[in-house]
């Protein structure tokens, strides 16, 4: 039977995980596991000589909630039999090891105190030295015990604890040389030894590896137990931190973490004074989307994800397994065409593992391994009808990549988009894979034929890229002259709008001056009328003042002030000439002379 043990992450306790499948490799029958209802009310056996120690109830209720429900989420099939059994069972059942151990107490509510009050009482019992010393504290001197420590005395061979604290004189004297003083210890310390008794106490996320006297091992979890060891001894041969295994598992190809594991070994004597390590306990880490085949005999067992521990030596661990999408490149090995070219190709694959225990029934221990035997295997059928011809052009296969039937490489294609694809999908589900994608990323021809072959095609893409590169200069000496006359005509048109925006400046500058004499004459004439008007307005204001004048005495001065104001704006000789009347004959006779003094001066 398993011996496996697995933590719940939600409620950080222990519980016993046994799985909701159990298959044959040989009869090929699903059955569901038998669960044994003889079991003690604080451990477990669920291996033929191995004892895991823990909380019963939650143990006992998670059991029950895994066998109610597969592991993989889905029912049994309805032509499932459930009463045919099939090589050994895979279940619960109480064993030899299962049963109480003497003088072995675990650690309830009570703690560590009354643990030790119960396995006193039992030793007394069958007539045996009692644990607990009966002797009291003082106040007045003597060895020191603090409160939350034990007290340890070796009592010829014996121990004696101490559990209250105080002062302990080394009274009483007639035995003084019995007894020697061994020190304290904490009540909460993990592990406690001394003169075969034996307290172990782990945390929620500890897990301690015991071996009994009888040699038999067992693993405490989130609990603790008192013993005594009246022959023999018991032996902590590990404390496991069940969250942080040393041993970290990986797949080689893929680089995935599969989960950690970690060894427990036990020192054994086998004569002649040599001593040699064994495992006793091997410790399991399965992260989510992972899990684990067990193998006993001929029956496999699926371990979901998860903290768990074997200590069942006939139970081995087979592989770890990742139940997530997983791709990778797989070249093939040679296959030959119907012209005997032989060519290698590097496939792409994309896959999923849903069933590990197909996998493991058919000796694979990885999907790769299966699913590049099975590739293989219908590659070569597939390439086996085809010629060289058919295969040499496409490169490539993919969704993004898909012929119309014309090309003669498309042949090769079809057969892998439907021949090789619908085999590899059905063969790979006999595994427990699901195929999800196949692309061919490249292939490689060999031989003569397929040297010769790659030589004249070679040539041809000589010639090919030739031919493209004098097409390319062409297209390119073209492109260059359509870029130069594109130039021109840019110039062209850059020039003319600049001599655009040259004579529109002048002509706008020409109207802007025009404009601006426009103005000024128009400003100048009016200016002028207004000062004219100006004058006028002045002399005729004025004139009308002098009319208004009656006294000829101020007509008079008023007219030698004009007389006086004449002379002095036309100087003082200046000869005032009537114009009108007697006086104006006079006036032109004076003009006549003085132009002739004038000429005969001149002469």
């Amino acid at each position: 039977m398993f011996n496996v043990q697995q933590l719940s992450p939600a409620l950080s306790r222990p519980r016993l995980c046994l799985f909701s499948r159990i298959y044959n490799p040989f009869n090929k029958l699903w059955r569901p596991p038998i669960i044994s209802s003889t079991l003690s009310s604080t451990t477990m056996s669920i291996a033929g000589n191995s004892t895991v120690v823990g909380d019963y109830n939650a143990l006992r209720k998670e059991q029950q909630d895994t066998f109610a429900k597969p592991a993989n989420g889905n029912a049994a099939p309805p032509n499932a039999p459930t009463h045919t059994k099939v090589g050994n069972e895979f279940s619960l059942s109480q064993s030899q090891g299962a049963k109480e151990r003497p003088f072995y107490v675990p650690i309830g509510k009570g703690g560590l105190t009354a643990a030790l009050e119960s396995l006193d009482q039992q030793l007394a019992e069958h007539g045996r030295n009692t644990i607990l010393s009966k002797k009291m504290p003082v106040q007045w001197g003597g060895r020191e015990i603090n409160p939350g420590q034990l007290g340890l005395i070796n009592h010829g061979g014996s121990p004696k604890v101490l559990t209250r604290p105080g002062r302990y004189p080394p009274f009483p004297f007639r035995n003084w040389w019995a007894r020697t003083w061994a020190g304290t210890h904490g009540i909460s310390d993990t592990v406690i030894e001394f003169q075969g008794l034996t307290v172990v106490q782990v945390s929620q996320n500890q897990a301690a590896v015991i071996s009994d006297p009888q040699n038999q091992i067992f693993v405490v979890k989130n609990s603790g137990f008192v013993a005594f060891a009246v022959e023999g001894s018991y032996d902590v041969l590990s404390i496991v931190d069940q969250t942080h295994l040393p041993g970290l598992v990986v797949d080689k190809l893929t680089n995935v973490v599969l989960g950690s594991t970690h060894e427990v070994k036990m020192k054994s004597k086998v004569g002649h004074g040599q001593e040699k390590d064994y495992v006793v306990a091997l410790f399991l880490n399965i992260p989510a989307s992972n899990c684990a085949i067990l193998q006993r005999g001929d029956d496999l067992e699926l371990l979901g994800a998860g903290q768990s521990v074997i200590t069942n030596p006939s139970v081995t661990l087979r592989g770890l397994f990742a139940l997530g999408e997983n791709q990778l490149e797989l070249p093939t090995k040679d296959i030959y065409t119907r012209d005997q070219v032989p060519v290698s190709l590097t496939l792409y694959l994309k896959w999923q593992l849903t069933e590990p225990l197909k996998l493991t029934t058919h000796g694979y221990n990885t999907p790769y391994d299966a699913l590049r035997d099975k590739t293989q295997s219908i590659l070569t059928q597939i390439v086996a009808h085809l010629d060289y011809s058919s295969m040499v052009k496409q490169r490539t296969l993919g969704p993004n990549n898909l012929e119309d039937g014309i090309d003669p490489s498309s042949q090769f294609l079809d057969s892998l988009r439907t021949q090789a694809m619908d085999e590899l999908h059905d063969a790979a589900l006999e595994y427990g894979i699901v195929l999800k994608d196949l692309a061919v990323i490249d292939r490689h021809f060999k031989g003569e034929i397929a040297n010769t072959m790659d030589k004249l095609t070679t040539r041809a893409l000589h010639a090919q890229v030739e031919a493209a590169n004098v097409d390319r200069e062409n297209q390119n000496k073209a492109k260059q002259e359509e870029g130069l006359l594109a130039v021109a005509k840019i110039k062209a048109k850059s020039m003319n709008a600049v001599a655009d925006a040259e004579a529109y400046t002048v002509i706008t500058q020409a109207k802007a001056q025009a404009e601006k004499t426009k103005i000024e004459a128009e400003a100048h004439a009016q200016a002028t009328r207004m000062a004219a008007e100006a004058d006028a307005e002045a002399i005729r204001i004025k004139a009308e003042a002098d009319a208004k004048v009656v006294d000829q005495f101020a007509r008079e001065m008023e007219a030698r002030r004009m007389e006086v104001t004449r002379v002095k704006a036309f100087g003082s000789k200046t000869v005032f000439v009537p114009t009108e009347g007697a006086g104006a004959q006079m006036g032109q006779a004076m003009q006549l002379g003085m132009a002739a003094g004038m000429g005969a001066n001149a002469r």
